[in-house]
């Protein structure tokens, strides 16, 4: 099947989990969506002071280069005691971008001598769908909870391993793909937008 929506990351296991989400909320085959990684798209740089901007920034340059209907997201975690931060520099807290098990490191070792009650965070997301003729959709999620103050879990990536949702015991890397998808930050956002996606998809078959 040829592509019909594009999906801006070189992230494969946004990939498979995005997939994941929509199941169920909207008719994608298999093979209609694939990654800008998959296209060799190059990925442009992220200037923006939201994760909204980051995301249509990439869903933008996608379209450009693809001329297909895309979705982008743009995500990270917030930490109540560092203001806010990482925020939209969570991808590249360390230093430089995409290294997860530095990022983590860093963050762990940032929050070390904060106490329990002042741990509070929580997951943001952004996701967007932009198509060819200009039209955008925004649609954002929120997980909040709070830090632990080691990692555990293999499951999922990112900060992932240091999060515990409120209400639970377990990280994010320590639930089921579907338990997080049910309750996480991109989850939300990713079935908000589900809707607008169908139509577009809709519009394509008609």
């Amino acid at each position: 099947m040829s592509p019909r929506l594009v999906f801006a990351t070189h992230n494969e296991h946004k990939v498979i989990e995005v997939a994941e989400i929509f199941s169920g909320h909207l008719d994608l085959p298999q093979g209609a969506m694939v990654s800008a990684g998959a296209l060799g798209a190059p990925e442009p740089v992220e200037t923006g002071l939201t994760f909204a901007e980051n995301a249509l920034i990439k869903a933008r340059a996608l379209v450009a280069f693809t001329g297909l209907p895309a979705i982008a997201d743009d995500s990270g975690i917030c930490v109540k005691a560092l203001g806010g931060a990482p925020g939209v520099f969570s991808a590249r807290w360390c230093g430089h971008h995409g290294d997860d098990q530095a990022n983590l490191d860093l963050l762990i070792a940032q929050m070390t001598d904060v106490p329990d009650p002042g741990r509070a965070a929580w997951f943001e997301c952004a996701a967007v769908l932009v198509t060819p003729d200009g039209h955008e959709t925004v649609q954002t999620g929120t997980l909040p909870g709070t830090l632990g103050h080691t990692a555990r879990g293999q499951r999922g990536f990112g900060y992932d391993p240091i999060l515990i949702p409120d209400g639970e015991t377990r990280t994010c890397a320590e639930l089921d793909p579907e338990e997080k998808n049910a309750i996480s930050h991109r989850g939300r956002a990713f079935r908000a937008l589900a809707p607008a996606v169908a139509a577009v998809l809709t519009a394509q078959a008609g």
